[in-house]
């Protein structure tokens, strides 16, 4: 996972959760009804989800509406008003998801 975001983001740490648009980029047209690739570590979701009082499994679905937000377009790290925008987004569709 570090690897990937130094490679992608150019942030030589680790990271819980990336997504990687099928619709940006040189190829945006080679599969036109896919969003993309979301990638998680497990690993560091379970240390997450030991830190935040939740199970993996509600970690691991956390990381997935993240990630899903990311490929349509949503971006925490824009700004104060889209990190809110995405936490209320986020917490939204875990709601849904969970009843």
């Amino acid at each position: 996972m570090r690897t990937l975001n130094q490679q992608y983001r150019g942030k030589d740490r680790t990271t819980d959760v990336l997504s990687f648009a099928l619709q940006e980029g040189r190829f945006n047209k080679v599969q036109p009804n896919m969003l993309g690739d979301i990638v998680i570590s497990v690993p560091t979701a379970g240390r997450q989800a030991v830190d935040a009082g939740l199970t993996l499994q509600q970690e691991l679905e956390r990381l997935l509406v993240h990630g899903l937000l990311h490929l349509i377009g949503y971006d925490h790290e824009r700004g104060a008003a889209h990190a809110r925008s995405m936490h209320m987004k986020e917490r939204s569709l875990l709601k849904r998801l969970r009843t």
